[in-house]
């Protein structure tokens, strides 16, 4: 977490700056508008309209400002979404992953750490991947509860990997810690020096450190420059889809990654405010192109929207797929796979990729004999799993978290 600064400001200072954030606001809002429109039809409004007279002098919103945080508008964000993408993934050292601030605010309460501890309690010696290591707190558990575990964690955030090194401590000489995309899993396999693993974990979605350190900028209860990278040396940021994609790119963004059911008019709304350099612009051009009646039930008007960008930004859902097939390659027989995921999204295509492995793609008729040839590499443990009720209370991440597991038969994949 950040440390809070407020009382470094004197009391007058809030009120100022959110005044001239509101003005800001008021010229961005107004060019939405001005496409968009106010009526569910998309009739346009004029920005001469009610809507758009601005606030007298002390009227400030302190909706987004509550807190008494002091955004500067005027951040320059173009910097750093030209960083450069680095090739492939390294091994990362402990004076690496020791420097830097940042690794050690990562804390990260893991989800559903019992239930994964008996998915895995009879596992045999050998590599495990937890092929997304975030604070390491599933894996450090799991090392401390199998003596012969040998760990490989993936992770594509550096500061999740610092974080991991210090919270894993005596055991660090069990662990392989990799900076790398979770699609890179066979190459580090292999790296590694094995040819199977005795089980593997993904922990898919955002880690709660990356959304609430404010200038991560995937929040949108946080004034930041719009960024959103969970690997922040790849180029691409949020800043460049919010303010370079097109109209029909943006909208099957929202529709595929978020379910939006107003998709269009959030596309239209963001390319009319352009440029959107910040987190709360965009959440207020999201609101505002949300219907009035449509902003009043199921939470903040901009939550679908930041979780698609988001999942564009870091290619969350193209990667899922390919990465999940090549881990069950890797399975030794009896070896478990296990999935959590947190939105519907995630959860599809980890439901359609453990059924092809338990149906070897067999489409016979039920009850009938497969006549197909179909092969089936996996059998499903359990019935998929949410956390209980105790758990959601304590760890609010816990309440959309569904866990899948399967385990590898004998036999080749085919």
């Amino acid at each position: 977490m950040i440390a809070d600064d407020r009382s470094s400001h004197t009391q007058a200072e809030p009120h100022f700056f959110s005044t001239i954030l509101d003005i800001n606001r008021f010229d961005l809002t107004c060019r939405a508008l001005s496409v968009l429109g106010s009526s569910p039809d998309g009739a346009v409004a004029s920005p001469n309209s009610a809507r758009c007279h601005r606030r007298r002098l002390g009227e400030t919103s302190r909706r987004h400002l509550s807190s008494g945080e002091l955004p500067n508008i005027w951040s320059d964000v173009h910097g750093a979404a030209q960083v450069h993408a680095r090739r492939g993934a390294h091994v990362m050292t402990s004076s690496q992953l020791g420097a830097g601030e940042p690794g050690a605010r990562f804390e990260h309460q893991p989800v559903m750490l019992d239930e994964l501890l008996s998915v895995f309690a009879d596992m045999a010696p050998g590599l495990f991947v937890d092929a997304t290591l975030g604070g390491a707190g599933h894996a450090s558990a799991l090392l401390h509860r199998h003596s012969s575990m040998q760990l490989l964690g993936i992770d594509r955030d550096q500061d999740a990997l610092r974080a991991a090194t210090k919270a894993l401590g005596s055991m660090s000489g069990r662990a392989t810690l990799r900076h790398a995309r979770f699609d890179r899993i066979a190459d580090m396999v292999a790296d590694a020096g094995a040819t199977t693993i005795v089980g593997a974990l993904f922990d898919l979605g955002v880690s709660s450190p990356q959304f609430d350190v404010a200038e991560r900028g995937f929040s949108y209860r946080h004034d930041a420059p719009l960024d959103m990278r969970m690997d922040r040396s790849q180029s691409v940021s949020a800043f460049d889809i919010v303010n370079e994609w097109s109209f029909e790119d943006l909208v099957r963004m929202l529709q595929d990654y978020a379910d939006e059911k107003f998709a269009a008019r959030v596309a239209r709304a963001m390319i009319a405010a352009r440029p959107i350099e910040r987190t709360v612009q965009l959440a207020d051009v999201v609101t505002m192109a949300i219907p009035a009646a449509a902003r009043r039930r199921g939470g903040h008007p901009a939550k679908r929207t930041f979780q698609a960008i988001r999942i564009a930004v870091n290619s969350e859902l193209e990667i899922l797929e390919s990465s999940l097939e090549a881990t069950i390659e890797l399975l030794e027989p009896g070896a478990r796979l296990a999935v959590l995921t947190y939105h519907s999204g995630e959860d599809r295509i980890v439901k359609r990729t453990f059924r092809h492995a338990v149906t070897g793609g067999c489409a016979c008729p039920p009850g009938l004999p497969c006549g197909c040839g179909a092969h089936p590499v996996a059998k499903a443990i359990r019935a998929p799993r949410e956390a209980t009720k105790s758990e959601q209370l304590s760890n609010p991440r816990s309440r959309s978290a569904k866990l899948r597991v399967i385990e590898r038969l004998a036999g080749e994949v085919v």
